[in-house]
C-alpha cells in the first residue's frame, strides 16, 4: 500500500513531495504514532531536520512559531488507513489542520470487507525484530481499545482460537507468538477436531469490526477539529493547488493510479457474512485460504486470494467453495444463514517499502530525499 506525503518547508517556494510505502501489515495496523514522528518530518535549506510532533516543533519553533498556527494536512483515503493516520496527525499535532478527503467511506470501502483479526505472515526481506515491532505495536494499540470502556463502540474484541496446518510448518512458534495471548501448540485432543491436519496453534488475538471501527474514528477524528470531506481526487497536483502544506495518500490500491505505482497489485477477496451465534473460536487454515472469525455481529467465512483479478462482482462459485470448504472445518456451518457476500481488492505489494524521496511538484522532478527511514 503506497503512502505518499507532500509537505512545502516553510523557506522554500517550491513543494516537496515525500513517499511512504506500507505494506501489507497497514491492512490492520493503527496509529503507528512512533513512526509518524519519524516520517512526517520538516526540512529547511540548511539541511536540518525536526521532527513533526507539536512538542518537537514548540522546542525548535516556539509556541508563537506560524508554522505551529497555520500548516494545513491533507489525506487522501477513507478507509482504516486513511482514518487512522488522519487521527494521529490530528491529535499529535494539535496546531495543525487537518482535512481527510476520499470518494467512499464506510459501508464502501475495501476495509468494510476485511474480517480485520490480527494475524501476520512474515515478509522476506524485512528484518525480523522490525516487524516484531510492528506487530507489538500494533496489538498492544488494539487490545489497549479492546480492554476500555469504548470497546464495543470501536468495535475491537479479543478473538480466540486455532491456526491449524495440514503439514508441519517451518516456524512452528511464530515471529508473533510473544504478543499474542495466551499461545501454546494445540494438544492431540483439540486436533482430533481436524482430522486432515498435522498441526495447530491456539491463541488469542484482537479483532477489529471495521463497520464500528470507521464511523468510531470518524467521530474522534471530527472531535480532533479535523475536517471529512466526499471528493475524488484525480491528481495530488490539484490538493497541491489549494495550498495544503502536507498531503498524504492512502488511497490503498488507488496508488496504483493515483501515484503511477506499477508494483502496487489487487489481491482479490471474497467473504461470506453467516448468522451462527453459537461459534466462539475463530479456525483459521495456516494458509489463510479457508477461514471462520466470529464477530460482534456476524461470523465472516472465506476466502479467496486471487492474485491482480480485479473483479468486484460476487463470484457464485467461490461462494460455493467458501461454504464447503469452511463446513469441512466447522459441520454446524452448512445450517448457518447466509446474511449476505462481500467482495474486496487487496492492496498489496511484494513487500513493505518505507522509503522517502523529494519531488518539486512544479517540475514533477524527482531527487532522492536522504535514504530510506
Amino acid at each position: 500500500m503506497r503512502s505518499w506525503v507532500y509537505h512545502r518547508p516553510t523557506s522554500v517556494r517550491t513543494p516537496t513531495a515525500v513517499f511512504l510505502d506500507i505494506g501489507p501489515l497497514a491492512f490492520i495496523l493503527v496509529e503507528f504514532s512512533a513512526q509518524l514522528k519519524q516520517f512526517l518530518q520538516l526540512s529547511t535549506p540548511s539541511n536540518e531536520h525536526w521532527t513533526c510532533t507539536r512538542d518537537a516543533l514548540v522546542g525548535n519553533c516556539g509556541e508563537n512559531h506560524p508554522m505551529m498556527k497555520s500548516m494545513t494536512v491533507v489525506v487522501v483515503g477513507g478507509g482504516v488507513v486513511g482514518f487512522s493516520t488522519a487521527v494521529c496527525i490530528a491529535e499529535a499535532l494539535p496546531y495543525c489542520s487537518v482535512t481527510l478527503i476520499a470518494d467512499r467511506f464506510t459501508p464502501d470501502t475495501t476495509s468494510d470487507v476485511a474480517a480485520g483479526i490480527l494475524i501476520c505472515s512474515p515478509f522476506p526481506d524485512i528484518p525480523l525484530e522490525q516487524q516484531q515491532r510492528w506487530f507489538k505495536e500494533t496489538i498492544d494499540h488494539l487490545l489497549a481499545i479492546a480492554q476500555s470502556e469504548q470497546a464495543s463502540e470501536a468495535g475491537v474484541l479479543l478473538s480466540s482460537g486455532w491456526q491449524i496446518h495440514k503439514e508441519l510448518p517451518v516456524d512452528k512458534v511464530p515471529f508473533w507468538s510473544a504478543f499474542v495471548l495466551g499461545f501454546r501448540i494445540m494438544t492431540d485432543r483439540e486436533l482430533k477436531r481436524f482430522p486432515d491436519h498435522k498441526f495447530g496453534q491456539a491463541f488469542t488475538t484482537v479483532k477489529c469490526e471495521c463497520s464500528n471501527y470507521l464511523p468510531w474514528m470518524e467521530k474522534r477524528f471530527r472531535k480532533a477539529g479535523g475536517q471529512v470531506v466526499k471528493q475524488k481526487v484525480n491528481d495530488l497536483q490539484e490538493l497541491s493547488s489549494q495550498g495544503y502544506d502536507v498531503i498524504v495518500n492512502c488511497s490503498g490500491l488507488g496508488a496504483k493510479s493515483l501515484v503511477g505505482d506499477s508494483q502496487v497489485y489487487p489481491v482479490r477477496g471474497q467473504v461470506l457474512k453467516v448468522q451462527a451465534p453459537w461459534l466462539q473460536h475463530f479456525i483459521r487454515d495456516g494458509e489463510g485460504q479457508s477461514y471462520i472469525y466470529p464477530g460482534m455481529h456476524s461470523v465472516t467465512v472465506g476466502g479467496t486470494r486471487q492474485v491482480d483479478d480485479w473483479r468486484l462482482e460476487v463470484d457464485p462459485e467461490d461462494s460455493q467453495d467458501i461454504l464447503e470448504r469452511c463446513s469441512s472445518l466447522e459441520p454446524s456451518l452448512s445450517r448457518a444463514r447466509v446474511l449476505g457476500e462481500s467482495v474486496g481488492l487487496r492492496p498489496s505489494r511484494k513487500n513493505v517499502r518505507v522509503e522517502r524521496e523529494m519531488v518539486l511538484l512544479g517540475s514533477r522532478q524527482e531527487t532522492p530525499l536522504r535514504g530510506p527511514l
